[in-house]
């Protein structure tokens, strides 16, 4: 479905009714890239608010009634989404960290890295009703050890789904955006 330039507007203005700030321009030129239907790459500082792009992934894919994984590097990082999105959407958050599996039905699921990439091996049908996948601290991408755990779950995405990659420090946003 092809939005026009006024639903992108309606959409950005509902969504934006929720902060206490305006939304800023690389957020805005995100999320329209987002109902656009492409994936995307936020790049920023941190503290900047790139994760308002991921929070607009959630409740739009929530809004469709799709579901959204939300992915993190490590078991704190997931926990700590967990609450938060909890706090937003109640009881329709689960929790998957391969030691604590919470709701895993759930429209919105945050999960390490690793959890997402493992459904993508073992059980790619379970992405069927997916609409968008965060990857939060994408640049671990470029890790020795773990970098191949992003790049699988990255490349192993079915092509319905959506991708917000998040990141602070990954070095060649340009590059991998312009591939």
């Amino acid at each position: 479905m092809t939005l026009t330039a006024d639903q992108i507007q309606k959409a950005i203005d509902q969504f934006s009714v929720l902060y206490p700030f305006g939304l800023d321009t690389f957020q805005r030129e995100a999320i329209e890239t987002f109902l656009h239907g492409d994936s995307v790459m936020v790049a920023a500082p941190t503290g900047t608010g790139k994760t308002v792009v991921a929070e607009f992934g959630v409740y739009e894919s929530f809004r469709r009634g799709g579901r959204v994984m939300y992915t993190t590097p490590i078991k704190a990082l997931s926990n700590q989404k967990f609450r938060d999105l909890r706090r937003v959407y109640g009881d329709n958050v689960g929790l998957l960290t391969g030691d604590v599996s919470e709701n895993p039905d759930a429209p919105i699921v945050v999960m390490t890295t690793e959890v997402i990439r493992n459904m993508l091996i073992q059980s790619p049908w379970e992405l069927d009703s997916v609409d968008c996948i965060v990857f939060d601290e994408v640049h671990y991408i470029a890790d020795p050890e773990r970098g191949t755990t992003w790049e699988e779950a990255i490349i192993l995405c079915p092509e319905h789904v959506q991708l917000i990659c998040l990141s602070a420090t990954v070095s060649n946003a340009d590059e991998i955006a312009a591939w």
